[in-house]
């Protein structure tokens, strides 16, 4: 299992069409791969657990991905993240 922080930026969060792209990049992985924020625990997977998570701008999430390519999917959830989202 491997873990790591990063800071959403996106000025609207992880609305409709970023948590997509967060979930087209994750659904590529064989790991788990699931995020952290506040008390909650969202699958990466699945857009409905992502908006369920209501993270806003600023906030801090912690991508946890368990596996046999999880550092290879860590580091492209952390990329995505990065990159804006596609926004």
């Amino acid at each position: 299992m491997v873990r790591a922080k990063v800071v959403i930026r996106n000025l609207t969060g992880l609305h409709l069409r970023p948590a997509g792209v967060l979930c087209n990049k994750a659904i590529l992985y064989k790991s788990r791969i699931q995020f952290q924020t506040n008390t909650t625990t969202a699958n990466a997977k699945s857009v409905l657990s992502v908006l369920g998570a209501c993270v806003k701008s600023g906030d801090e999430i912690e991508f946890i991905c368990e596996g046999e390519d999880e550092q290879e999917a860590l580091d492209s959830m952390i990329k995505v993240v990065e990159d804006g989202l596609g926004e």
